[in-house]
């Protein structure tokens, strides 16, 4: 009897929907409510509801109920353009609505602070929380060493800027890399060192000499999930980073981007193996959560906290309360613990998508590494393709990808390469579109 009950709420709740008696965005009636119209168990609704949450047609706000998923205008028309070369995290994996309703309950928490200036080094509430929030990913550290940022990118800035204890002046990146970084050191007028890392990682008895010899303020590295490479560090090169930064008086500024959708829990961030307060751990709220949002997190020692506060401060005064508070809320309801939940189950299938689709096409003339999960594939063309001809030939068909040049110093690169990102694109995107990029290769 319970299960035909079941059955029969999901198909009136369906029913409604088809109807538009349920509008998009709107409450669902309460599981009480539901359970004293149908004579049924309370766990009779939760079971319907479930089932409904699973297929994507309603979606749950810890605290406050169950909601009809909008359906976007782009759904009911075919997207003409696939572009593999911007990034920017699934729109329909983005938490709207729930963080909507934390921004409105920011509003009434923190009203008093929303027309005046806060804390320089990041509202203490929120800092008590992401100190819990890091732990989760091994990041073991306090309130007082954590520094709310205007997105990950002002911090790199104001480190790329500050002086550093060891009185060095260079700054060490790897090749390629996130392509913004070059920018922020020139514009402060550091020189830019860089050092080759490929599918195999980078070349230690290079990164030792480099350490050596030039002056290195500090070695900028996306560790895992590497933008462009999509590669990762294993445990012992990490910890290797690390000797070498002691040995030869060098910060590690580790950008952790994409920490949220790791699926191995093995896989540490190298700031754990960090005993000589060498590292400096940068993570972004940005790409696997809110793009907008415009918050970054940024774990310092001792050393380097007073001379960042101190460029904090002539930045900005600090970081917009309102997004502050509303990320504090989102942390510490476990909405965002089950936000990560849902994106690392969803890129890792895209990912696992792509691989399938890779498998049926022919992949002779290229070297790629496909890595379980996250947003990158570096193609490596194997046999000569001019590069500039395939961009313009996969723009004709309205396929974007970004070549090796814009990842390395002063775009000046021999690599024979480019990036694709898959985290914005639908599965059926995302096939056509490696169809048609390699069916391009093949034909040149």
């Amino acid at each position: 009897m319970e299960r035909n009950k079941y059955e029969f709420i999901i198909e009136c709740i369906e029913k409604l929907i088809l109807t538009n008696k349920l509008k998009q965005g709107e409450r669902l009636p309460s599981i009480r409510s539901l359970a004293a119209k149908y004579n049924c168990n309370k766990s009779t609704v939760i079971r319907a509801y479930k089932e409904l949450e699973s297929n994507h047609k309603i979606y749950a706000v810890p605290k406050s109920g169950y909601y009809l998923v909008e359906k976007s205008s782009l759904d009911d028309c075919e997207r003409q353009v696939i572009n593999f070369a911007e990034t920017a995290p699934d729109p329909k994996l983005l938490p709207y609505k729930e963080f909507n309703h934390c921004i409105n309950r920011a509003v009434e928490l923190y009203k008093n602070n929303l027309f005046s200036y806060s804390d320089v080094q990041g509202l203490e509430s929120l800092r008590e929380a992401l100190a819990d929030h890091l732990s989760e990913y091994q990041i073991f550290t306090s309130k007082e060493k954590i520094f709310v940022t205007t997105g990950s990118q002002q911090a790199l800035s104001i480190l790329a800027k500050m002086p550093f204890p060891n009185g060095k002046k260079n700054v060490l990146i790897e090749q390629p890399t996130y392509s913004l970084i070059h920018k922020i050191v020139e514009l402060n007028g550091d020189k830019l060192v860089g050092i080759s890392r490929d599918y195999r990682g980078i070349d230690f008895h290079e990164l030792e000499e480099l350490f050596k010899n030039e002056s290195i303020k500090f070695f900028y590295t996306i560790p895992r999930f590497h933008n462009p490479l999509g590669t990762s560090y294993s445990e012992k090169e990490k910890k290797k980073i690390v000797e070498l930064a002691e040995k030869y008086d060098v910060y590690i500024v580790e950008d952790d981007y994409l920490a949220d959708i790791d699926i191995n829990k093995n896989n540490q961030p190298v700031f754990y193996y960090d005993v000589s307060e060498r590292v400096i751990y940068v993570k972004s709220f940005s790409k696997a959560f809110m793009p907008g949002i415009r918050i970054g997190v940024v774990v310092l020692h001792d050393k380097l906290k007073n001379e960042f506060l101190k460029h904090k401060r002539y930045y900005d005064l600090n970081t917009s309360v309102l997004s502050q508070g509303g990320l504090e809320i989102f942390v510490n309801s476990g909405m965002y613990r089950n936000h990560v939940r849902k994106i690392k189950l969803e890129y890792k299938k895209k990912m696992s998508y792509l691989k399938k689709c890779l498998e049926v096409l022919d992949t002779s003339r290229v070297k790629l590494f496909i890595p379980t999960t996250g947003f990158f594939v570096w193609i490596k063309l194997i046999k000569k393709v001019n590069i500039d001809i395939l961009l313009k030939e996969l723009e004709k068909k309205d396929i974007f990808i970004s070549p090796a040049r814009k990842y390395f110093i002063e775009n000046k690169s021999n690599e024979n390469s480019f990036r694709i990102c898959i985290s914005k694109l639908k599965l059926k995107e995302i096939k056509s579109g490696i169809k048609i990029i390699f069916e391009e290769i093949n034909r040149l």
